[in-house]
């Protein structure tokens, strides 16, 4: 099983580096990096590169596609070559992935039009505008194609389709082995959750029209 992880410059590292820990461990999976040039890529913050070893052109039928989101997502949803690929990888994988905005490019390549798809929370409204019913879940599976909210929800989303791939025994071995076992010293992981100000203060803040 090949797994193809999409990487573009200022991608955010935990949206790619939280499926890639769980589910590289699938039994026989080759996972490689992929973007449109070999080469170090670097996340949101500039201050970390994962290494793309293959072209999106030497990668032209994963079994399993991962597209990350972060603040790069913007600049990549009028990107022809990449969204060519997602369409052209679609018609033959068996699972097509996202964390975070990474569901927004997947809408942009008109992969999830008609189907539930989530995102990170600020960016959920705009998966409407491709004709995607926005859900407000942690990891949604819609026929082949899953989706994850904001960047932590990766690992359930890895966690989830493993278990799907090599059977809940294994799911479970893998979560054992990588102690995810999350206990967050505070309970504000969610705009339902956290303090209604500062919600307010990070909608305000927002690169998305929220609606």
């Amino acid at each position: 099983m090949q797994i193809a992880i999409v990487l573009f410059d200022r991608f955010t590292a935990l949206d790619a580096v939280g499926p890639y820990e769980i589910l590289s461990r699938a039994p026989g999976a080759e996972t490689v990096f992929v973007a449109e040039r070999t080469g170090p890529v670097r996340n949101d913050s500039g201050s970390l590169s994962l290494v793309a070893d293959r072209t999106l052109d030497e990668v032209p039928a994963p079994d399993l596609v991962i597209v990350p989101g972060g603040p790069g997502q913007h600049a990549q949803m009028e990107n022809e070559t990449l969204l060519d690929w997602l369409r052209t990888a679609d018609a033959t994988s068996t699972w097509t992935t996202s964390v975070c905005t990474g569901s927004l490019l997947l809408a942009a390549a008109g992969l999830l039009k008609g189907r539930r798809g989530t995102s990170h929370w600020l960016a959920l409204g705009t998966l409407k505008d491709y004709g995607v019913e926005p859900t407000g879940e942690r990891v949604v599976i819609d026929g082949k194609y899953v989706t994850a909210a904001g960047v932590s929800s990766g690992i359930d989303m890895g966690l989830t389709l493993l278990g799907r791939i090599a059977g809940d025994r294994h799911a479970q071995s893998v979560q054992l082995l990588t102690e995810y076992d999350p206990q967050p010293p505070y309970d504000a992981g969610s705009p339902e959750k956290a303090p209604a100000e500062m919600v307010e203060e990070w909608r305000a803040k927002s690169r998305f029209i929220l609606r």
